[in-house]
């Protein structure tokens, strides 16, 4: 796992900021899914952390602030006390007789607490000595409040003044200036954008890639604020940032971005320039900037939908938005942008390439870089296998001959498997099996009942959305041409 470009596993985003995470699912996870999410929990406890510091210093200085205030109060009453008392002395002109009385006194006050008698006197003392004056005051700020909700009210509005006049602040904390959005090779969808091009507005900078999973479950709901909130001042500006050579080629980000209907502007970070200004390791990341240019929210992962798109509405009111209150977005998502089964997926991502490849279990030790064969015969659960002759290269394993194939025995609802065509563009044709049989209703969106399919471009291909109980199932897929380039199994 590289420090600059960790690998998210596919299912892990959901539990970053879950308080009731499986811990049979993380036994269940590869050790780069492990790390990968204790890294996610660091950097969460580190804003919180930050959050609580700020509290706790707050906090601080409101107790030395009502010290102080108490200090000087008491203060004024021993000098006062004082001055009194001397005056007495010398009006009186007896100390001996003012000592007497002072502890006749105090033997009093004595007897009148053990009795409870102060309880009540004290009482009507205090009530009669500030009752009056907290009452003027109350009907002073009365009066002025109803005066102003008068005036507010003839000219056809229903909130108070003071609401009325006071800018809305949101609670979310301020962590710093945004990074520079300088570095991208290129931007789809728009010019260039500077960050005093964007000044005044509200920006969600989304950090994705097209063929990772989490990404394009996320996709639905970026789309979707982009179009709800484009005219009271938000900006969405996704940054693809490759994990696979495959994701750096523009025209693959063009076609993807088209099949995807994302009109906003995309900057594409080939060189990580951006990524590394943000200090980001996820995708998906995404990052709230404030109309002043301020970092105010960041979410790793899928989920808190409802909680980032709070958190957009909190930043327009804040930027000076007049938008009513609404609810939250619900995209009508399909295919492998629906959202994950959660409570059933027993599989986590999986890298076919050598350099992060887990769970390989053909007989035959994989051989970088050269043509090799290889035979698989009954995995187990979350084990895989080649069949057929294969080149396993660093990020994937090409086909070599027709008839090749891979099996893998999975727990999951869905099935999803990153695909692409041989070297020279031509189109691979598939066959995919369950438990030694065509799919019929578990079969996924890119191929049909009897299960066949086509790789067309390098992408993530769905193959199965079990449509009954979810169990652990026996996937094969067979290539009818050569030259096919397998990535990474995901699941959902």
């Amino acid at each position: 796992m590289s420090v600059s470009l960790p690998k998210p596993g596919a299912p892990l985003e959901h539990y970053v900021s879950s308080a009731d995470f499986d811990p049979d699912q993380f036994e269940a996870m590869s050790a780069g899914q492990q790390r990968y999410y204790m890294a996610s929990q660091k950097k969460l406890m580190w804003w919180k952390f930050k959050k609580h510091k700020l509290a706790l210093a707050s906090g601080i200085f409101l107790l030395l602030a009502y010290g102080a205030g108490a200090a000087t109060s008491l203060a004024v009453a021993l000098l006062a006390g004082g001055k009194i008392f001397a005056h007495m002395k010398q009006s009186l002109g007896v100390s001996e007789r003012i000592r007497q009385l002072a502890g006749a006194a105090v033997l009093a006050g004595v007897a009148a607490i053990a009795l409870g008698l102060d309880t009540g006197l004290l009482a009507r003392l205090s009530y009669a000595s500030t009752g009056s004056f907290e009452q003027a005051l109350l009907e002073k700020l009365h009066t002025k409040a109803s005066g102003t909700e008068t005036e507010v009210a003839s000219n056809g509005t229903v909130a108070p003044a003071s609401d009325a006049a006071r800018p809305f602040h949101s609670s979310l904390p301020v962590e710093g200036p945004a990074p520079s959005l300088d570095g991208a090779v290129t931007w789809l969808n728009s010019d260039p954008l500077t960050a005093a091009q964007l000044r005044g507005k509200v920006v969600l900078v989304d950090f994705w890639t097209y063929s990772c999973i989490n990404c394009i479950r996320t996709i639905p709901y970026v789309r979707a604020w982009a179009e709800k909130y484009k005219d009271q001042g938000l900006v969405v500006i996704g940054v693809h940032a490759p994990e696979f050579a495959f994701e750096k080629n523009v025209d693959n980000v063009k076609k993807a971005i088209a099949d995807f209907k994302i009109d906003y502007p995309v900057a594409i970070d080939n060189d990580y320039r951006i990524w590394r200004a943000f200090e980001n390791n996820y995708w998906p990341a995404h990052y709230l900037i404030d109309a002043k240019g301020q970092v105010r929210y960041q979410h790793f992962g899928e989920g808190n939908y409802r909680q980032t798109e709070q958190a957009i509405q909190d930043l327009l009111h804040e930027a000076g938005s007049d938008m009513a209150q609404s609810g939250p977005v619900v995209p009508d998502a399909k295919g492998a942008e629906a959202s994950p089964d959660l409570g059933h997926i027993r599989s986590g991502e999986t890298y076919v390439g050598y350099r992060q490849a887990t769970g390989f279990v053909s007989p035959e030790r994989i051989k970088a870089d050269a043509a090799a064969d290889y035979s698989v015969a009954n995995p187990g659960l979350n084990q895989w296998g080649l069949a057929g002759s294969w080149t396993v290269g660093a990020e994937q394993a090409s086909l070599d001959k027709a008839g090749g194939g891979i099996s893998y025995r999975f727990s999951a609802r869905d099935l999803h498997l990153v695909l692409g065509p041989s070297a020279d563009g031509k189109p691979v044709r598939f066959q995919v099996t369950v438990d030694g049989k065509a799919p019929g209703t578990d079969h996924g969106a890119d191929i049909d009942a009897a299960g066949n399919g086509t790789v067309t471009a390098t992408r993530l291909y769905q193959l199965i959305r079990q449509s009954g109980d979810v169990t652990a199932r026996n996937f094969e897929i067979r290539f009818l041409d050569p030259g096919v380039q397998a990535y990474a199994f995901t699941f959902g």
